[in-house]
């Protein structure tokens, strides 16, 4: 496969983890921190933007960990093991980064900030781009566009939360309950997406 079709693959897949193949909306992957932190639009970006920071990055480190320290070695069982080691190591940069630039925000992630080191969805972009035998071009498109999937999905729960705190919710409804039926439909939102993309 030559660049010019790596390129054009990892844009379509990109596009495809966004919309229909959205890591939280598709697989449900990540629902912890989302329904945690979705209360203000604010405290929101700010996860998604680290989230989206994360993902890619250690996307890519562990690629290269996987194809040229794993593979040769036929270690491919420890994989699970060094893609943690890698992804907590980029959340406790990025901790240390926001707490350094913005305490604010940095007191509202609270325990969910340190909590992107167990982010399943985090850790299934990594193993999917094993899975599915992506090269490096593509794996970054693929990552890119979970962590943007994860982003949009978060802000728009957020913006839609906030709404619901001004309307009356019926009380059996109220909490959890409204977030999930929420989650639900916004799934089937970006499921309806479906077909218009192949990425996968």
């Amino acid at each position: 496969m030559n660049f010019g079709s790596e390129i054009s693959q990892a844009f379509v897949v990109c596009i495809s983890a966004i919309f229909t193949q959205n890591i939280l909306l598709s697989y449900f992957l990540g629902l912890c921190p989302f329904i945690g932190v979705s209360r203000e639009v604010k405290t929101s970006i700010g996860l998604g933007l680290a989230v989206i920071f994360v993902m890619t990055f250690t996307v890519m480190l562990n690629w290269l960990a996987y194809h040229y320290v794993l593979a040769p070695l036929n270690l491919h069982f420890f994989r699970f093991i060094m893609f943690i080691i890698i992804i907590a190591a980029f959340v406790q940069f990025i901790e240390m980064a926001i707490d350094r630039f913005s305490p604010v925000l940095y007191q509202n992630l609270g325990v969910f900030l340190p909590l992107i080191t167990v982010n399943c969805a985090i850790l299934g972009v990594s193993l999917f781009m094993v899975i599915r035998d992506y090269s490096f071009i593509v794996t970054i498109g693929y990552g890119l566009g979970s962590g943007i999937g994860w982003f949009l999905a978060i802000i728009a729960m957020a913006g839609i939360r906030q709404r619901l705190a001004n309307e009356r919710i019926p009380k059996g409804l109220q909490g959890a309950g409204i977030t999930l039926i929420v989650a639900g439909i916004m799934a089937l939102a970006f499921i309806g997406f479906t077909g218009v993309l192949q990425g996968q």
